[in-house]
């Protein structure tokens, strides 16, 4: 592939650089989808390096090879989505070093990852979600934030880095609305119903300030040493409710947030409504729920 940037001395690493940064400018990536090919094109630099090839100078042929040698890889197999992540990736990388002009064709193009299986997504019945939801017991600080956590993600179906990433400012307890995604450009509105605003507001009115003590701290959910609580954190303290609850298949915080679209949706939700709420670019991600069998 011919070049026609003068400025082919950058290195590997500054076009990586220039290319995340635009992502979060431009396009408005989320922090995770930029941390993933940012850990996606570190691999496929370790890989031209190897054969010493520059980036600018690699063809099609190059790229599938990279590819194909991720496919051949029989110990550690690659999942179709995690293929089709790393192919959008290389995609829009070298589309957009051809849209600056540092290449004349995009090698990627062409390029198309494995196609995903559709896979329903499981979902707790009624029975089920209610036994979790009682699991956190007492009035220990723990016992509320942890209530507060599971009515978050099936009440108000958020995901796992949104919860963690929620900050006072974020939740609006007077008018019973809190704002997720936080770290992303597509901010939304999510309502929270009555059951899930009285386990939060204890939670943020007692057990709280009892965890994080006489520290100033702007996440919602803590940890029991007062830290913002991870997403590690965060499938523990699930994983161990649902195991005292009886549960024995793995629950996690995407099952609490399937569960949550499954039940409105049986409730006679609208599927609009519900693409908002779970804040779905694209409906027919939605729709998946509208095939699930409803549980009582």
């Amino acid at each position: 592939m011919t070049t026609v940037s003068r400025d082919a001395a950058q290195t590997f690493e500054q076009l990586v650089l220039d290319f995340l940064t635009h992502l979060e400018r431009a396009r408005g990536l989320a922090r995770n989808t930029r941390e993933a090919y940012r850990v996606d094109l570190l691999q496929f630099g370790a890989f031209l390096a190897g054969r010493g090839v520059g980036a600018l100078a690699a063809d099609r042929t190059a790229v599938a090879a990279f590819l194909e040698e991720l496919l051949s890889d029989r110990a550690t197999p690659p999942a179709a989505a995690t293929l089709r992540r790393k192919t959008a990736c290389l995609r829009s990388f070298y589309g957009h070093l051809h849209s600056t002009g540092m290449i004349e064709r995009n090698p990627a193009i062409e390029l198309k990852g494995p196609p995903l299986a559709k896979r329903r997504p499981q979902s707790l019945t009624r029975q089920e979600i209610e036994q979790l939801l009682a699991q956190p017991r007492g009035t220990r600080p723990a016992a509320q934030r942890d209530r507060a956590l599971l009515e978050l993600l099936y009440r108000c179906g958020l995901r796992a880095s949104e919860a963690t990433a929620l900050e006072h400012h974020d939740v609006d307890l007077d008018a019973a609305v809190l704002r997720a995604d936080a770290n992303g450009p597509r901010q939304r509105l999510v309502p929270v119903p009555d059951s899930a605003l009285a386990a939060i507001r204890e939670y943020l009115t007692r057990g709280r300030t009892l965890l994080v003590g006489e520290r100033e701290h702007a996440r919602v959910l803590v940890n029991q040493r007062g830290e913002a609580l991870t997403r590690q954190g965060l499938y523990k303290i699930i994983q161990r409710h649902a195991q005292t609850a009886g549960l024995t298949d793995q629950i996690n915080p995407r099952t609490l947030r399937h569960t949550c679209a499954t039940h409105l949706l049986a409730s006679g939700g609208e599927l609009a409504t519900l693409q908002a709420m779970l804040g779905h670019t694209d409906i027919a991600t939605t729709q998946l729920y509208t095939n699930l069998p409803q549980a009582a």
